[in-house]
């Protein structure tokens, strides 16, 4: 008997589409009846790689191998994923398998997913699509009852696979270009762009020239106290004859740059008396229309402070898992025009009018809609050709279970849902008021908003006639100014990026648009797509071109070096976000089957050869560049030391020190700091030449020479002297034998475990993975047993931060535990600070992180940290699985239990030997 094979992303959307489809039950890996065999990817299995022949390993990158443009792409296993990749290509074999049905994420990641598997398993078979909008068992059916010919997803296939390769050839290309370029005089200074990543950097480094080069300005206003009869309000003077200036953008009507001219409009005002004339008109606030996701990500990282990272994370578990929001990956703001049916049973549902529905939030909201009639035919909501492959982010007919969502889910689905309820609710109404009040000849305004009618804005709490209202002043009345003052200001900096701004600059490919009709407009051109900004977000974060201060997103010195290699070089494709955003443009245009695929690569492959033939043909002057002069004089001779592009040097001598050490780039505020103290650190950020991170310390040797110091002195060579720690303070009382820690170079040590006489071995690192453990915190381990819950350690497998407890265990070993979760529903209440799966990973790295971090081998670790395998590999079963995935998944279906196995390890890891 013939069958179909459903591939779908993900395991669990595999199960949902078994319970779908009548319990298909599960046979091993996959599920099957007579009807359908159904089995799942684990997100991508298969990626493209060049021909073996165009292949350079990293140590010999440079410019005789480039460009590297293939004639073709080849495919190759993801290595941890081989297993499973295995499996469905022997599905796809089958010889009763006689059509595939690709149910991967409707949309053109999941388009290439699929498609590359495919590719990889020979298929022959022809293919349907299900597109998948809400994950709910009705909405599945729904969805089968309508599979898409595959002829309808050839134009998103070949955008899918334009934009793999596109992102391929310049990230690879532009990479090892720039790497190439920065690694000429000796080393390897990795130096990595992108074809979305690198103008989505210039937009952050741009803003942040500007905030450096912003010069403020002092001005003054002028603020009055009216009195009338019904009581007092507040005026500030403005110029009505004012008009905006080109050239003097920050003047404005209110501001006076003449402190004396402020002054004397306080002069002549005082204590006089003057004429009111106001004008009241009425206005309306729409709401603001259904999210898609990248206005999402804005609204949650305003409200909540959520990474998009996080809010998408959110969302699609909210999707997937609970089943209560629709497909999230979406750039549409609009419902279909025949989707008025689904809304008005959703509000049902919100209503309580359904099973399990309702919510005393939401049901008044959903009753008033529903009893008034405002689910109708409307443009603003329901438009087609606003629509593209997926609709708004909407509630399902699914309820939420009760308990069921987290606090952070639950912020998401509360968004989501409140805005569904705004958009059918009537405008909100205000009366505005603009008072002017005439003194002599001066003039003074005061405004005023009254809610009249709060419309939507009742479903967030606001009442009509709670504003702020002016008091009345009776016709010709005359008001008395009882106070009148001059106020000093200052013009301000252009705000740095948060993650909302920035998605919304994306969004306009560099241009910050607020307006929704803008942004619709827009939406093709700007950088990434909804479901790749918080990638390249996080990936700029993970590369350190940029850094989180808070909300704000702040680049590092490595993000102004890179621009300004791009810009000396001229790089302009790398550096104009417009440029990029018409790339994304050509993409969609692809998806429509308006552009084809060997048109876009071309233009891709001859943009890829300009950006490597600039590189490569640059001389060998320095790199054109806005440079710091240090204030701190040269050590060798006194004279002024200058900033180029790769060094610090003398204008004098030849006094010089590299920009760059250990793939790190120096501040020059470390260079200076350097230079007056003659050793900085410890510092974060150094690689090695196999790409393995580290920490050291930087110091000038006695013939200023730049040298880094792991923390371990000639001091504690054998026949040293021995070390005095009288000038310190003591930490507290080693765990192992009861003496004195102390700070020393890069760790905390026992005053036992240094010096020609070692009788202890303790010590713990001063940063473990990247998380700068303070004296005060390492005082209270050695006090209490546990230090404070840290929130900057960061996996180096994963390079995500984590956050964890630093202990101490019964042995005197310095180990990690992971904060409990609360136990949710039905779960069967797991240990408190126990970690399964990738947190109990990134404990098992922590743990040998811990135990090597300042210990005497980590001179050769720190330089060498190939030799720090040794260590590392102790906890970290998961390593030989890494390089051998058959281990890691003999039999899918135990894949992802598998993780528990490690749980006892994540609550104490080991820390110390």
């Amino acid at each position: 008997m013939s069958k179909a094979l459903i591939i779908a992303e993900k395991p669990s959307v595999a199960t949902d589409i078994a319970r779908a489809l009548g319990g298909v039950p599960r046979q091993g890996d996959w599920f099957e009846n007579d009807e359908y065999v159904i089995s799942s990817a684990v997100g991508h299995l298969v990626e493209i790689a060049a021909p073996e022949q165009f292949e350079v390993k990293r140590g010999k990158w440079s410019f005789a191998h480039l460009p590297v443009i293939p004639p073709h792409f080849d495919i190759q296993p993801i290595a941890k994923n081989e297993e499973r990749l295995k499996l469905l290509a022997r599905l796809i074999r089958r010889k009763d398998v006689d059509l595939l049905i690709n149910a991967c994420d409707a949309g053109r990641e999941g388009e290439l997913i699929f498609r590359l598997i495919a590719q990889y398993a020979k298929a022959r078979q022809p293919i349907k699509r299900l597109w998948l909008q809400s994950m709910t068992p009705a909405a599945i059916r729904e969805a089968f009852a309508q599979l898409r010919e595959d002829r309808q997803m050839l134009p998103l296939a070949d955008a899918a696979r334009c934009r793999s390769e596109a992102d391929w050839l310049v990230g690879i290309n532009g990479t090892r270009a720039m790497t190439a370029f920065n690694s000429r005089d000796g080393g390897f200074f990795l130096t990595t762009v992108g074809r979305v990543q690198t103008p989505t950097l210039t937009i952050v480094v741009e803003r942040e020239e500007k905030i450096r080069r912003f010069v403020p300005r002092d001005y003054f206003e002028v603020h009055a106290q009216f009195a009338a009869q019904a009581g007092s309000y507040a005026g500030r003077w403005f110029d009505p004859e004012f008009r905006k200036k080109e050239d003097d953008p920050e003047a404005r009507a209110e501001r006076l740059w003449d402190r004396t001219r402020a002054d004397a409009v306080v002069a002549a005002c005082q204590g006089k008396t003057g004429t009111v004339t106001e004008e009241s008109k009425p206005t309306t606030q729409q709401s603001p229309a259904l999210f898609d996701l990248t206005s999402l990500q804005r609204e949650a990282n305003g409200r909540f402070g959520f990474s998009a990272r996080t809010t998408l994370a959110l969302a699609q578990a909210l999707y997937e898992r609970h089943k209560v929001l629709t497909y999230p990956r979406t750039d549409s703001r609009a419902l279909p025009e025949d989707y008025l049916g689904t809304v008005v049973s959703t509000m049902e549902m919100l209503r309580g009018g359904q099973a399990g529905g309702g919510s005393a939030d939401y049901a008044p909201f959903a009753r008033q809609v529903l009893d008034r009639g405002w689910v109708k035919p409307n443009k603003r909501i329901f438009d087609n050709a606003k629509v593209s492959d997926h609709f708004a982010i909407i509630p399902t007919l699914q309820a939420p279970k009760s308990g069921g969502l987290s606090d952070a889910e639950q912020k998401i689905y509360d968004l989501v849902v409140r805005r569904f309820l705004a958009v059918f609710f009537p405008s909100a109404e205000f009366l505005v008021t603009t008072r002017i009040t005439a003194v002599g000849e001066h003039r003074f305004r005061t405004d005023g908003r009254v809610l009249v009618n709060a419309g939507w804005l009742a479903i967030y709490g606001r009442e009509g006639g709670r504003d702020d209202t002016l008091v009345p002043v009776a016709p010709d009345e005359r008001v008395r100014a009882e106070t009148v003052e001059t106020v000093g200001l200052a013009t301000r900096p252009p705000a740095r990026y948060n993650e909302a701004t920035l998605l919304s600059a994306m969004e306009g490919a560099g241009k910050l648009i607020e307006d929704d009709e803008l942004r619709e407009a827009m939406a093709e051109k700007g950088l990434g797509t909804p479901a790749t900004r918080a990638a390249i977000i996080e990936g700029l974060i993970a590369e350190n071109y940029l850094v989180r201060e808070g909300k704000e997103l702040i680049p590092t010195p490595k993000a102004f070096q890179l621009l300004t290699l791009l810009r000396g070089l001229q790089v302009n494709e790398l550096t104009a976000p417009e440029l990029t955003g018409e790339w994304e443009y050509k993409l969609a245009q692809m998806e429509r089957g308006k552009l084809s695929r060997d048109v876009f690569m071309r233009e891709i492959a001859e943009m890829t050869e300009r950006i490597v033939e600039r590189a490569k043909n640059f001389g060998t002057g320095t790199v054109p560049g806005d440079y710091a002069t240090l204030s701190t004089p040269c050590p060798a001779c006194g004279g002024v030391v200058k900033e180029n592009y790769k060094r610090f040097a003398c204008t004098k001598c030849d006094f010089s020190i590299t920009k760059i050490a250990g793939s790190r780039l120096l501040a020059p505020e470390e260079a200076d700091a350097l230079l007056r103290d003659r050793t900085i650190g410890p510092l974060q950020g150094f690689r090695s030449k196999m790409g393995r991170p580290f920490a050291a310390i930087l110091k000038l040797t006695a013939d200023n020479k730049l040298e880094f110091d792991f923390g371990q002195s000639d001091a504690e060579a054998e026949g040293a002297e021995p070390i005095d720690f009288g000038g310190q303070n003591r930490l507290g009382d080693c765990p192992k034998c009861g003496a004195g820690v102390y700070e020393h170079g890069m760790a905390y040590v026992c005053e036992k475990s240094v010096g020609p006489e070692k009788t202890c071995d303790f010590r713990s690192g001063k940063i473990i993975l990247q998380q700068e453990i303070e004296p005060a915190q390492m005082s209270k381990l050695l006090a209490e047993g546990r230090t404070d819950l840290l929130q900057g350690f960061v996996s180096q497998r994963t390079r995500r931060k984590f956050k964890a407890f630093l202990v101490r265990g019964a042995d005197g070993k310095v180990g990690f535990e992971f904060e409990p979760r609360p136990a949710k529903p039905g779960a069967g209440g797991k240990a408190p600070g126990k970690a399964g799966g990738a947190k109990a990973g990134a404990a098992a790295e922590a743990g040998a992180a811990a135990a090597d971090s300042g210990k005497p081998a980590a001179r050769a670790a720190a330089r060498k940290p190939a030799a720090k395998k040794p260590a590392a590999k102790k906890p970290a079963a998961k390593k030989p699985a890494a390089k051998k995935p058959a281990a890691k998944q003999p039999a899918t279906k135990t894949a992802a239990k598998k993780p528990a196995a490690r749980k006892p390890a994540a609550k104490r890891a080991s820390a110390g030997k």
